[in-house]
């Protein structure tokens, strides 16, 4: 089993270094070659191009930032043809009807197809403890159990193509307003003088206490959004694929809408580079 790894940024680079831990073969491409040394270097194969990648490999694991991003890499003119009779498994957010349509387009090019997008950050990535999600027929679960189980120990089959796609948007749209939400309450808790460990003792053993809030506190006091484990830019994106997929199920938008002008306002003040934690600057900027 050969695998093909494209999209090696953030999270992409710890989980295309799995795959290579659990001894599988890997060949490797990204559009700013730079980013390849460090698997390079650990031994994976360097593809020129995504059609080269695709014609040698046996499954083509997908990291990357939208749907058109994906498109770029596996359904243009050069590398649809290459598809027949491998599999894409794509691992980023996107929403749930653009992994259904990617999914018809890769199976009329003689592809198969199916999501698994995970939980989890930078460390969780590193260690193989991100939480998987599959969206899969039940036959192609258990043929790339080798290769999802590269990234957490127990991948979990959600049903079919698009609903392992909007648990994880669902989910993210939980991390942007849970953080939103918190940093509201601290930020309120700093203006009136109160004591902020206080606050937090009370809050931990409390029934509203999320492990989030602790990992996300002592960034937010000191105002270092640096290293991201996951921009602000990216929580913007997947809020605003939220927001057209709740449009579309008739779901009352208000929530999210707060958050993505949270998340637009940190953009406005230079942090989408930065820990999506940074929107803490933005709740304040709003005071």
């Amino acid at each position: 089993m050969k695998v093909g790894f494209i999209g090696t940024g953030l999270m992409g680079l710890p989980m295309a270094e799995r795959v290579l831990n659990a001894q599988l073969p890997l060949i490797a491409y990204n559009r700013t070659p730079e980013k390849l040394k460090p698997l390079q270097q650990a031994g994976a194969e360097l593809a020129l191009s995504p059609e080269a990648l695709i014609r040698a490999v046996d499954c083509i694991v997908l990291m990357l930032t939208n749907a058109e991003a994906i498109r770029a890499m596996v359904l243009s003119e050069t590398s649809r043809i290459a598809l027949a009779g491998k599999t894409v498994i794509q691992m980023g957010t996107i929403a749930p009807m653009e992994s259904r349509a990617l999914c018809k387009d890769v199976t009329t090019a003689g592809g198969a197809y199916l999501e698994a997008p995970v939980l989890g950050s930078i460390p969780e990535a590193k260690a193989g403890k991100l939480i998987v999600m599959v969206g899969s027929t039940p036959e192609q679960f258990e043929q790339w159990q080798p290769v999802l189980c590269c990234f957490g120990a127990e991948p979990r089959r959600v049903g079919d193509v698009g609903t392992a796609a909007a648990i994880k948007l669902a989910l993210n749209q939980l991390i942007g307003s849970l953080t939103a939400a918190f940093a509201t309450s601290l930020g309120f808790v700093q203006q009136q003088g109160a004591d902020v460990e206080i606050f937090m003792q009370i809050l931990r053993g409390s029934a509203l206490y999320a492990p989030t809030f602790d990992k996300k506190l002592q960034r937010m006091l000191e105002r270092n959004y640096a290293n991201p484990n996951f921009p602000t830019k990216h929580l913007l994106k997947d809020t605003n694929l939220f927001l057209q997929e709740a449009e579309a199920a008739r779901l009352n938008p208000e929530i999210p809408t707060a958050v993505q002008t949270i998340l637009e306002r940190a953009m406005d003040l230079g942090l989408a580079e930065d820990d999506y934690c940074a929107l803490f600057s933005a709740v304040e900027q709003t005071a």
